[in-house]
């Protein structure tokens, strides 16, 4: 689709005619960064107000649905957002984000968490264009202003560049949700103390941007936001499309996990499973922590006392019903509080820690297989493109994440687990019977 751009010359005059109130600041254009939020006045906590966003121009999946009960016609409702649709006409037509990279510049990140995550976004965009391609394409606006192949205008870019507006700009809007606050989110970005900025919603509905308490402002200064400290370097990466030079740490990152064909319940345990298969991994106090039931899923069977069956409800439909040991396991957040109250909580620990060492292990290997690439870019950094050195930070953030995790699986595995009295009366009883393989770690 030919989009017709404009430029930061009619934006003043946009935001004067919606009803958005300035209050010291504007917006201009930063070199690297596009746009962004500048400081024209001094303020201090005693004037804290810096923007207010009318509420009916937030985007946000409530006023949506307003619009949508409107009229029924979507292009009534597309008409009906008009002003929004000019201020669309002023967001960057290309982004950094990495559904965007080239193949090129894909096989930076290979090894790294990001790789998994892009793959499964690229295949999601391309079977989320299909589809709405096939659900409109029956109604006949749509067919003639997106699918005709002489006056439609509508690609697969177009809605590749729709979601990556959405991802690096929708905010967490308190008491709204998920939104895109149009010249709120021009902001940029910045962590920690070096946040100037809040954004949040007031008694009347209307999105406001106000000083951070014990902040000041000179002018000139520009005005920062959060995206977001809590989040991973993956999920900054991928959503917005940069890492900030001083981010000290990946902070997590989550490791997909497949079941193995050998194992008897692999269709019950898939269709269990709600979430993504995998767990995450993540510093808590310098400590590498983990999260996941799944993990726990794969580590026991039905020897252990786990039991699927297949009920029939009222309406003469079936569904599946897992328990552990007679009680009800549908809900797999539960499946930890159960296996800690069994006697062999440790052997479930051990089989547990045993899966989470070998598949951080597994990407270890593959993030160094990919080193040779990045590391010859590394030789030449003036050269190196923006996405190529974020790709490259987020390859050393992960690696040492990993590598921290592996020593502490090892540890725990060698140190805690194997030694304990419940693993090794398993052991035993296990060589006894001929009934496990005992590998070096288990020995």
């Amino acid at each position: 689709m030919h989009r017709h751009t404009v430029g930061l010359e009619v934006f003043s005059t946009w935001a004067s005619f919606n009803d958005v109130r300035f209050e010291g600041l504007t917006i201009t254009e930063f070199p690297g960064k596009a746009y962004g939020l500048i400081a024209t006045a001094e303020r201090n906590g005693d004037n804290p107000l810096l923007m207010t966003v009318p509420k009916d121009l937030i985007l946000s999946l409530e006023n949506v649905w307003v619009l949508a009960k409107a009229d029924k016609h979507l292009r009534d409702v597309l008409e009906a957002v008009g002003d929004y649709a000019r201020y669309v006409q002023m967001l960057p037509s290309k982004t950094n984000v990495p559904t965007f990279w080239s193949e090129n510049e894909r096989s930076a990140i290979q090894g790294t968490s990001l790789e998994a995550a892009l793959e499964s976004k690229l295949s999601s965009l391309d079977r989320e264009f299909a589809e709405l391609r096939a659900a409109t394409s029956p109604i006949s606006w749509c067919r003639e202003c997106w699918w005709d192949e002489q006056s439609g205008c509508l690609t697969a870019e177009d809605w590749k560049l729709v979601d990556a507006w959405y991802r690096s700009r929708a905010l967490d809007l308190p008491g709204t949700g998920h939104a895109m606050v149009p010249c709120i989110d021009m902001a940029n970005h910045s962590s920690g103390e070096n946040t100037t900025a809040l954004y949040d919603t007031d008694k009347d509905g209307n999105g406001v941007l106000v000083l951070r308490e014990g902040k000041s402002l000179q002018s000139g200064e520009e005005i920062t936001i959060t995206y977001g400290d809590e989040k991973g370097a993956c999920e900054m990466l991928f959503s917005y499309g940069f890492l900030e030079e001083d981010m000290p740490s990946a902070h997590e990152l989550f490791l997909d996990l497949n079941i193995e064909d050998d194992d008897p319940l692999k269709h019950a345990k898939k269709a269990l499973s709600k979430s993504a298969p995998g767990f995450r991994l993540f510093y808590c106090q310098e400590v590498v922590q983990w999260e996941g039931p799944f993990v726990w899923l794969l580590c026991i069977n039905e020897e252990d006392g786990l039991q699927f069956d297949t009920l029939q409800k009222l309406d003469g439909s079936r569904e599946l019903h897992v328990s552990w040991q007679g009680n009800d396991m549908s809900d797999l957040s539960t499946i930890e509080r159960f296996l800690k109250e069994d006697a062999r909580w440790m052997l479930f620990q051990l089989r547990a820690t045993v899966v989470l060492r070998d598949r951080v292990e597994k990407q270890l290997h593959a993030l160094n297989e990919g080193n040779g690439f990045i590391n010859d870019s590394r030789n030449v950094p003036e050269q190196m493109p923006a996405g190529f050195r974020d790709a490259a930070k987020l390859r050393d953030l992960e690696e040492t994440l990993m590598l921290q995790a592996y020593q502490e699986f090892e540890d725990k595995i060698i140190k805690e687990l194997v030694p304990s009295d419940v693993v090794q009366q398993y052991l035993g009883l296990a060589a006894q019977d001929n009934e496990a393989v005992l590998d070096d770690d288990f020995s």
